[in-house]
């Protein structure tokens, strides 16, 4: 039985990783939707982030129909509706980027959201930040600035949208690990979902809403079914292993999105890209590593 226990236990962890890269390959193919939607086709990214989350939440209503009225009690609605705060204006920064930053740029900005957690830890929170997090804080940040190149002709104001993502994205990672720790991956995945679509429905209505037709609606059922698909991964993720453990298997979606809008769109990342991008997965690493520590 020992033997058994010891065997479960060291499973929690290799199933958080796979869960962990499930979810980036998930949201990989829906960047790729998305930003054909937006990008290519014109549609509204408020009506885009509307449809995209409404046909999530259809996908998701008979896993959660099995999952009974038991599985969706929450005892911390003040948490759901902090982390749909935060999920909603980062979904909304995230889309309206995707108008304009290839796919390569926005993820590896997207991938400064801890530095952000270690910003507001120190800034808002006033906890203790040691000079190693710091300096990790500033290399992965110095790494975000060389993707951006201000003060060049490369240099677009909207690539900062997904640096807003990023920095609201993290407010809402923390809330996740938080309500997984005594709640449902059903029931965290079922109050996002559920939430966000009020909030998206009154941006697209104030943002010229569409009624998708033909190829935009293939599109958004399709980012729809992967956004519930990756929701799922990620919360079963954080149910299985902690934050700081899975954040080097985050990363492999840096790679599947440069694949992805490659494949699809042709988007080739520049020279300067692969040193900034570089920069700041080393940062990632060694905050991990402190964690650890």
């Amino acid at each position: 039985m020992s033997e058994l226990t010891a065997n479960l236990s060291s499973s929690r962890p290799v199933n958080g990783a796979l869960f962990m890269v499930a979810a980036g390959l998930s949201f990989a193919l829906v960047n790729v939707a998305v930003q054909g939607a937006t990008m290519t086709l014109g549609v509204p990214s408020t009506s885009v982030a509307f449809w995209q989350y409404l046909f999530a939440l259809a996908f998701c209503l008979p896993w959660l129909w099995r999952a009974g009225v038991t599985g969706l009690r929450t005892a911390q609605p003040g948490l759901h509706l902090l982390r749909v705060a935060f999920a909603a204006g980062g979904v909304q920064l995230w889309v309206y980027g995707l108008t304009f930053v290839p796919i390569w740029q926005a993820i590896a900005l997207i991938m400064t959201s801890p530095f952000f957690v270690i910003l507001g830890a120190g800034l808002v929170l006033r906890e203790a930040v040691s000079w190693q997090r710091v300096a990790a804080t500033v290399a992965g940040f110095a790494g975000a600035m060389i993707i951006l190149a201000p003060g060049t002709d490369l240099f677009m104001v909207e690539s900062l949208l997904p640096l807003g993502a990023a920095m609201l994205w993290a407010g809402a990672s923390l809330v996740t690990k938080r309500l997984t720790a005594n709640e449902k991956p059903e029931s965290v995945t079922f109050y996002l979902l559920m939430l966000l679509t009020p909030i998206n429905l009154g941006l697209a209505l104030g943002g010229g809403f569409t009624v998708p037709m033909d190829t935009t609606l293939w599109l958004l059922l399709g980012a729809g079914f992967l956004t519930a698909l990756a929701q799922y991964f990620l919360v079963r993720a954080y149910a299985a292993a902690d934050a700081s453990y899975l954040q080097p298997f985050d990363h492999v979606k840096l790679p599947l999105n440069i694949a992805a809008g490659w494949l699809v769109f042709s988007f080739a990342p520049s020279g300067n890209y692969w040193f900034g991008a570089a920069l700041i997965v080393a940062a990632s690493l060694a905050l991990v590593r402190l964690e650890k520590r």
